[in-house]
């Protein structure tokens, strides 16, 4: 069963991760819908091939979620554990499983701008790979996944707004 519980790897704790963060226009709650709606993402996350929902928490929302991507030039399947603990700003997921993925955490914080008509969207990554790669090629593979996460978010939410 998902544990909807605060995650207990603080970001304080990723020794090495990327940090990005973007304006969108629209609500905390707009992003936290998008994100939360996991069996869409391949419809506009470019990368994610598939997405099983495996387990959801109390309140129905994504608890363990299996997602099957394109990385390297290759396919990979990794597993995460989401967290939403009491504030509805902050989702936090931690990996339980992957073929070649060691570890993924991250967490997406949804700061209200603009009397809360927008909202800063800071997302955290770290991720290690269960083969070795040089340190700057992690940070800059990294940054582009966090980068374009961030761009492919707001233009879901720029598509949905004229729909």
């Amino acid at each position: 069963m998902a544990d909807s519980r605060k995650d207990p790897t603080e970001r304080g704790n990723m020794s090495d991760h990327a940090t990005q963060r973007k304006i969108i226009n629209a609500t905390p709650q707009q992003c936290f819908d998008v994100i939360t709606d996991f069996k869409s993402y391949p419809e506009w996350a470019e990368d994610i091939k598939s997405v099983s929902v495996l387990a959801e928490d109390e309140s129905g929302l994504g608890g363990d979620v299996r997602f099957r991507a394109a990385a390297m030039g290759r396919s990979t399947t990794y597993t995460l554990r989401y967290y939403y603990g009491s504030n509805p700003l902050r989702i936090a997921w931690r990996q339980i499983e992957g073929d070649i993925t060691k570890k993924i955490e991250g967490e997406y914080e949804f700061i209200p701008v603009d009397d809360g008509t927008k909202t800063e969207v800071a997302y955290h990554l770290a991720a290690d790979l269960a083969i070795l790669i040089p340190g700057f090629v992690k940070r800059r593979a990294e940054s582009r996944i966090v980068r374009a996460a961030l761009e492919a978010l707001s233009a879901r939410i720029d598509s949905a707004a004229t729909t």
